[in-house]
């Protein structure tokens, strides 16, 4: 037999009045679990002096309802519009508001339709420059919290842990993200990791002084470099193309770690995409030449080059990198935080990349140059 609301809650008034469990449960023929679920969830609750009992379910509605309407008044007081305005501007208002907070709310707030609002952002997603903004603002997080985790977790972790840093994402967009980002948590290959770290072959030197590449994405080199800025050492490291010289990522750490390559190396996928028959070059730095680094460029299909020991002009290109960087910034300035260090690099590394005439390149830019070579491209 089932039981209203209603009923469930007069049987729960009938044992608060006095009534016995047993025989409240034997005359409706109920478990005593049941019962006492019945009793957690209708329980009479009272406010002021007695009046206007409430149970616990409809305390936890309400509550929810508040919370609802607080998040209301804070998308009203966000967006530049009322529930008047014509109906695309209340969608392009919610549309930066997508992913703070949920449809129901949104749609809510200024009337509008669930199916409207979602034709609408699945009609403008592909060309619509916030969905891809946002898209790398989490592509870097997820990639920061898969290795802070020791890149143990799957998606749906990796989703609780950002919940709980106060980001409104879904499973199912860590997923894509993890999977166009080649992430898979290491617990579901480590077996077939470790035999692959058993046979790794040994880093040589393929380069051999040829700074030379015939397209994008054919030979990249890195390096790492120190700077100190008051008491405190920071490490850079950078990844540059051979063909264009053009710096396609940097990491700035505190620690001269694996982490520190690992991630710019990963950064550097991210923003040029996997390539086939890629040769990465650097010199033979602990952090390069560690299992994980290793197993990185195995797992990525990517031969390893590195400087033959007690030769450092086999790194002569990212070494020249950091000549220059020091040379026509670092050293031209005084840092008073971290973040006007950072800052300072990434307009030196935007400078170089876009507006730094190149000797090599015929005075053109890295990026000029890819440019024009584009199609050449592998």
């Amino acid at each position: 037999m089932k039981f209203t609301d209603a009923q469930k809650k007069v049987i729960v008034a009938r044992h608060e009045n006095g009534e016995s469990v047993r025989s409240l449960c034997s005359e409706f023929n109920i478990p005593r679990s049941t019962f006492y679920r019945w009793c957690k969830s209708h329980k009479t609750n009272t406010i002021a002096n007695g009046i206007l009992p409430f149970t616990a379910r409809e305390i936890n509605q309400m509550q929810n309802r508040i919370v609802k309407l607080n998040n209301i008044v804070a998308i009203l007081k966000t967006v530049n519009c009322t529930v008047s305005a014509p109906l695309r501007e209340r969608l392009v208002a919610l549309e930066t508001l997508y992913g703070q907070y949920d449809v129901y709310t949104l749609c809510e707030a200024l009337n509008v339709d669930r199916g409207t609002f979602y034709n609408h952002i699945l009609r403008n997603k592909r060309e619509n420059s916030w969905f891809a903004k946002r898209r790398e603002k989490y592509r870097r997080i997820v990639q920061e919290v898969f290795d802070e985790y020791h890149q143990i977790l799957g998606a749906e972790k990796i989703r609780t842990v950002l919940v709980e840093r106060g980001h409104q994402v879904s499973t199912k967009f860590i997923a894509s993200i993890m999977h166009e980002c080649g992430l898979s948590s290491v617990r579901t290959t480590a077996r077939s990791d470790y035999l692959r770290l058993n046979t790794l072959e040994t880093p040589k030197n393929r380069i051999r002084q040829n700074f030379t590449a015939h397209s994008p994405n054919q030979i990249w080199v890195s390096d790492v470099t120190c700077f100190k800025i008051k008491d405190k050492y920071y490490y850079i490291c950078v990844i540059l193309d051979l063909f264009s010289r053009k710096v396609v990522a940097y990491t700035i750490s505190k620690k001269n770690s694996t982490h520190l390559v690992t991630s710019t190396f990963k950064q550097a996928t991210i923003a040029r995409g996997r390539s086939h028959n890629l040769v990465f070059h650097s010199d033979r730095g602990s952090q390069y030449l560690s299992h994980t680094f290793q197993q990185l460029l195995q797992e990525y299909r990517v031969k390893h080059s590195v400087s033959a020991p007690g030769h450092p002009h086999d790194n002569a290109v990212a070494e020249s990198f950091f000549a220059s960087l020091k040379r026509e910034n670092l050293y031209r300035k005084e840092y008073k935080s971290e973040n006007a260090f950072r800052t300072s690099i990434a307009e030196y590394i935007q400078f170089y990349n876009e507006k730094r005439p190149h000797k090599l390149l015929k005075n053109r830019t890295p990026c000029q140059f890819e440019e024009l070579n584009f199609s050449n491209e592998t």
